[in-house]
């Protein structure tokens, strides 16, 4: 062939970056309408998938975080009035209900906008899980829907980075499922939007109701990213001002869409232009929604976006020695770093065992000498060499990898801390990736590698992955059942062994049956004194022991347990109120016992913790008058009295008096009593 001919050969075969082309949907032979033609069905279908998978949590109640930001939140129960509150603090701050506790979490959080539809529902709808579940649901097969057209859409773009120049790679025969020759491209969008609809990875953000924020990050983004596409053809300005108004609202939502500010001209870069500059420019709405976001932000919650707490729960990266807490050093810092990244790599290959907590020490202390550590370094090190061979041939691994890199960089703790080693909504957006990169190998590369029967193969794994993830949905039916089903994946975390502790207790208290209830009772007590042996500073647990200890009339072993809690935080407010009580319950059981002088003792240590509670001064003059303390009992019943109105502490009083030989005054009372 003359190099005339194979020059005329190389245009005829090249397809421009700069422009959109819809080559792709004429393939080699001419193709009968059907399914993989029919993108409206396979929107449908998709659709339907994300919303019957999740159906079964329509019975659910309301379940972990939903308390923060829903049941719990002042701001939020107010209803459409509640909204001021809202755009003006901390996403926690009308949970914790007290200035400066919502920075108890690194950086803070301001995420109004899912809160916002939290309102807007309750004030429709009220305390009601089914509706709140329900729109979960919805805003997740939408955002499954929105993902299959940003798909289709990039894939029109740019065709050589789903088959190359060779246009023959963009068919595929499918026989013998079907007779009819069927696009690549339609192919692998419809199953990437598929895989991220079943895969059981995201049950922690679409099950609890609180993940909304999540969900909404993601749609928001994408429905960005298509009205920026849709602006590079029309260069309209409307369709960059709506750009930049949707990627605003999805920062509003959660703060991790600023990974979009990338993620767009890395899009750009990859299927559109080789340009940089040109890519680069299609970002600016989305750096001028950043700043104004950034600014809001700072103005309501501060400047500050990580810095290292010193309480285990909310910075993992702390060892227990010499009866204090200290920080990691560097090497067991990213070790453990590197080990948490490999097992989001592994949950999202083999999701199995899935669970809601990887609070210290679900994931122990690593080194780089840990086999784990390792393999992960070098996963990782494997798929950015795949990223850098890959990027000139406009691989789709390439793509998926750098996406997935970037959305999960800001959750890592590497960039800065994020209170927790990891956990399962973190990987929510950088799945996308994923489900890419296997519909890709799936579609596109695999029948190479297995045979032709590739797309039954990537059937039967969307089936066992909604299997899986119709299974998992069943778990957050509400914190009971959720605590319990997990304890079993993370019984080294402190926090979860707490939590079950605490729910057990709750469900005990009401029980009828006195055995089952003591039983109970104890299994909590065995829950709690684990989450302590994890984290021997941990304040939550020897609260939640003086109350199990309390529950069984077992006053002086609750003493023990708040005088912990006070030792670990002496300004426990909880624990303060519960010693109160408690010092009052051993003074009512002493003075039963005729034990007077203790009696009297405990009874003042209570009302030295609360000198407002009525019933204790009502026991202090009862010992005081068994006692024979007149003076003191008359004290003691009037300021009962002054409290609240009890006719025994009044019928008591009087006959105090009258013992004092102050009759004038118990008739008085009698007469004031009639």
């Amino acid at each position: 062939m003359s190099a005339s001919n194979k020059k005329n050969k190389s245009k005829q075969t090249t397809i421009s970056k700069q422009t959109p082309s819809n080559d792709f949907q004429q393939p080699v032979e001419k193709v009968p309408t059907g399914f993989w033609q029919n993108t409206r069905l396979q929107m449908y279908i998709i659709a339907a998938v994300g919303f019957l998978l999740y159906a079964n949590t329509l019975a659910n109640d309301f379940c972990q975080d939903d308390a923060i930001v829903i049941t719990d939140n002042m701001f939020t129960t107010q209803g459409v009035s509640g909204i001021s509150g809202i755009l003006q603090c901390d996403t926690f701050y009308g949970f914790f209900k007290e200035a400066g506790k919502s920075q108890l979490v690194a950086g803070g959080r301001y995420r109004p906008f899912s809160l916002i539809l939290f309102a807007f529902e309750y004030q429709i709808f009220g305390k009601n899980a089914f509706v709140f579940h329900l729109v979960n649901i919805l805003l997740f097969a939408g955002l499954c829907v929105m993902l299959y057209s940003l798909f289709q859409k990039l894939f029109s773009y740019n065709l050589s980075a789903v088959g190359g120049n060779n246009y023959s790679r963009l068919t595929t025969d499918l026989r013998p499922l079907t007779t009819k020759r069927i696009p690549t491209t339609n192919t692998i969008a419809f199953f990437a939007a598929l895989l991220f609809a079943v895969h059981p990875i995201h049950t922690e953000v679409v099950a609890n109701i609180k993940g909304a924020d999540e969900i909404l990050a993601l749609l928001l983004s994408v429905c960005a990213t298509l009205f920026s596409l849709k602006a590079f053809t029309s260069k309209k300005i409307p369709d960059y001002l709506i750009a930049g108004a949707l990627f605003f609202l999805a920062l509003l939502s959660k703060e991790n869409a600023i990974t979009f500010l990338f993620i767009v001209p890395l899009i750009f870069s990859f299927f559109i232009t080789t340009d940089v500059w040109t890519a680069v420019k299609q970002s600016i709405p989305y750096w001028v929604a950043s700043l104004i976001f950034l600014s809001i932000r700072s103005a309501v919650i501060g400047t500050q976006f990580g810095g290292e707490q010193l309480e285990l729960m909310n910075n993992p990266f702390l060892k227990f020695v010499n009866g204090a807490y200290i920080p990691f050093d560097v090497s067991e810092r990213f070790a453990t770093i590197f080990y948490t990244l490999g097992k989001y790599i592994l949950l999202l290959v083999f999701p199995q065992p899935l669970t809601h907590d990887y609070y210290p020490r679900h994931i122990g202390i690593m080194t780089f000498s840990d086999v784990g550590v390792l393999l992960s370094i070098i996963l990782y090190a494997a798929l950015f060499v795949i990223m850098i061979k890959g990027w000139k041939k406009r691989s789709i691994f390439s793509f998926s990898i750098a996406y997935f890199f970037i959305t999960l960089g800001i959750v890592s703790n590497i960039i800065f801390p994020v209170g927790t080693n990891m956990a399962e909504r973190f990987v929510f957006m950088p799945s996308v990736g994923f489900c890419l990169a296997l519909s890709y190998w799936l579609i596109a590369v695999s029948p190479k590698l297995i045979s032709k029967s590739y797309l039954q193969i990537a059937l039967g794994i969307c089936i066992l992955l909604s299997i899986k993830t119709f299974m998992r949905n069943f778990a957050w039916k509400d914190n009971y059942t959720l605590f319990t089903t997990d304890i079993s994946v993370s019984e080294n975390s402190a926090k979860l062994q707490c939590s079950v502790g605490g729910e057990t207790l709750e469900k005990m208290r009401n029980e009828p049956n006195e055995n089952i209830r003591t039983a109970g009772i104890r299994d909590a007590i065995g829950h709690l004194k684990k989450s302590l042996d994890i984290h021997p500073t941990y304040k939550n647990p020897p609260l939640l022991l003086g109350n199990a200890y309390y529950y069984l009339n077992n006053p002086d072993s609750a003493i023990y347990w708040y005088k912990e809690a006070l030792r670990f935080d002496p300004n426990f407010k909880d624990a303060r109120q519960n010693l109160s009580l408690a010092y009052r319950e051993a003074g009512k059981n002493a003075g039963q016992q005729q034990n007077l002088q203790k009696s009297i003792t405990l009874l003042n240590q209570s009302l030295s913790l609360n000198a407002n509670d009525g019933e204790t001064f009502s026991y202090l003059g009862t010992a005081y008058g068994i006692a024979g303390q007149i003076p003191k009992c008359i004290e003691s019943f009037e300021k009962a009295l002054s409290i609240r109105y009890n006719k025994n502490d009044a019928d008591n009083l009087i006959t105090a008096y009258k013992q004092s030989g102050n009759l004038e005054k118990a008739r008085e009372l009698e007469l004031k009593n009639k």
